[in-house]
């Protein structure tokens, strides 16, 4: 990494660069797994063609989102969980600076945000738990409702938070969304993640693409009839007919 300030360290000692490491490599990997989960579940939820593989998401989505919870609290400072509670607590000061005329908008974009980002991991809980639940016959309809609606209101909360980095990009005039796939952000200063760990970001990919190889090899060539549902093959989800 080149440094291209005249000066190489702030007064800490801290060398000063370019650009500022402002996201590790797993929360950002974690990130994008579950994005990608959480769109191919959705899109493969009314198919039964694709069941095999909307199941396996869904256990991915999980298996990331309790990561996630764990790395909140002892991943770095910038990860962890109380920074998102923080900053939801600051909902008294912003509700009264909106009611003397003196509201923030970028301040406001940012509550929400967190509020968006705490709201995913909670209906994320919720849908794939509700969807294990469906697959070991827990309570019938009920849980198939709660299942599809909880997917929904999720679905409508990714929407929200794709929106709340739209409009922060527009007030920063910057782009928001290169710290969640580079790390970095650009402006000249330390940087608020000290190491980036790669090396754990290589471990989680690889434990998911072997957990998605394993879905698909211990998969039975034929499940037979469950629950009404017609039979579901591997050969079937690889776009072959059986006949």
């Amino acid at each position: 990494m080149s440094t291209l300030s005249a000066s190489p360290a702030d007064s800490s000692g801290t060398p000063v660069t370019a650009s500022r490491r402002v996201v590790d490599a797993p929360t950002r990997m974690v990130h994008w797994l579950m994005a990608l989960s959480f769109t191919g579940a959705y899109i493969t939820a009314e198919t039964e063609r694709w069941h095999l593989l909307h199941i396996t998401l869904g256990y991915t989505l999980l298996g990331l989102i309790a990561w996630r919870l764990v790395w909140g609290l002892l991943g770095p400072r910038r990860s962890r969980l109380g920074a998102l509670f923080s900053r939801l607590g600051q909902a008294p000061a912003l509700a009264r600076a909106w009611l003397n005329g003196q509201g923030n908008l970028l301040a406001s974009q940012q509550w929400l945000n967190a509020l968006a980002i705490v709201a995913i991991l909670v209906l994320g809980l919720v849908v794939t738990v509700s969807g294990f639940g469906l697959e070991q016959d827990w309570l019938g309809d009920l849980l198939e409702e709660l299942h599809e609606g909880s997917g929904e209101a999720m679905l409508a909360v990714v929407l929200a938070h794709l929106g709340l980095i739209a409009l922060a990009a527009v007030l920063k005039r910057q782009n928001t969304v290169l710290p969640m796939i580079t790390g970095r952000m650009p402006g000249r200063g330390p940087d608020l993640v000290k190491q980036s760990m790669g090396w754990l970001a290589a471990l989680i990919l690889a434990a998911v693409v072997g957990f998605w190889i394993w879905q698909w090899q211990s998969a039975p060539t034929d499940t037979g009839p469950l629950d009404g549902r017609p039979a579901i093959s591997r050969n079937q989800n690889r776009g072959h007919d059986d006949d």
